[in-house]
């Protein structure tokens, strides 16, 4: 949509203190939209997952070739965030290779993120890594919490960390309490949204529809079980403010304002349940 009329309209709402961009590829609008940013006093976090699926790329190919073009233009992104005022990068997984050859996947995401974090590092920025189903839609090598945490361990950097987002989970077949319990030691950011798994439907699979859309899986009650299992793991609740975002879009025949003011309303009724 329209970048600097999207990005005005939430900083102008005083109900968000954080926002999430992703890549803006024209410079004048980049910094019209950085002009705005630092005005607003908005916590920025910056995603690179739409950069991954459209261009696309594979962070755990085990074509050298086509993992370090991923991590060239993942650096891109980095020095991007950096100039936009954001703390860290995001980013996800390519593919699940299948059994054969998970293993090497998973030690070439390895590879690839240790070489995001310690560029990152000299930029004074993190680097977080957002889980995917791994089988419905967009059916990524990171996956199942258990195996992120795995990961996050593996990687062995003090400036990684996961994203896990409520939207996923259903896809995942996770309850809030196992995800969260899985991923206490390395959660940085939530996501919350909501996620259709009936065939058919207009908005299957990662579609991020607003809550309570029919046939959906998550609703008000939802939302809370989820805010209150990171409370329980102690995210929401720590010293330093937590970076949580709504990630929901209108369908065709939908008002994105309705839709936004729906994920607040949610969100309120959510908190005022725990």
């Amino acid at each position: 949509g329209p970048i600097l009329e999207t990005i005005t309209k939430i900083a102008e709402d005083d109900f968000f203190t954080a926002i999430e961009i992703t890549r803006i590829k024209d410079p004048e609008i980049r910094a019209k939209a950085k002009e705005i940013l630092v005005s607003s006093g908005l916590a920025v976090g910056y995603g690179a997952q739409p950069v991954v699926l459209s261009t696309p790329l594979n962070p755990n190919s085990l074509d050298e070739d086509e993992r370090k073009k991923a991590v060239t233009i993942l650096k891109e992104c980095i020095d991007e965030a950096q100039f936009m005022g954001a703390e860290r990068m995001a980013f996800l997984s390519g593919k699940d290779p299948g059994d054969k050859d998970r293993e090497a996947g998973f030690d070439a995401l390895v590879k690839t993120t240790r070489e995001l974090c310690d560029y990152a590092e000299t930029k004074c920025m993190g680097i977080a890594l957002e889980t995917f189903d791994n089988e419905i839609d967009k059916k990524s090598l990171i996956g199942p919490s258990e195996l992120a945490a795995d990961f996050a361990s593996a990687v062995n950097r003090r400036n990684f960390g996961l994203m896990v987002d409520l939207s996923h989970l259903p896809l995942l077949e996770e309850s809030p309490e196992e995800c969260a319990w899985y991923v206490k030691d390395h959660v940085v950011h939530l996501h919350v949204g909501n996620c259709v798994m009936k065939e058919g439907h207009p908005a299957y699979g990662d579609a991020h529809p607003r809550f309570g859309i029919e046939d959906g899986e998550n609703d008000v009650y939802e939302l809370a079980e989820f805010l209150k299992a990171f409370m329980d793991i102690g995210f929401l609740n720590g010293e330093r403010q937590p970076f949580m975002s709504f990630e929901v879009k209108p369908l065709p025949n939908e008002s994105s304002e309705i839709v936004i003011a729906n994920a607040k309303r949610a969100l309120n009724q959510a908190w005022a349940m725990i």
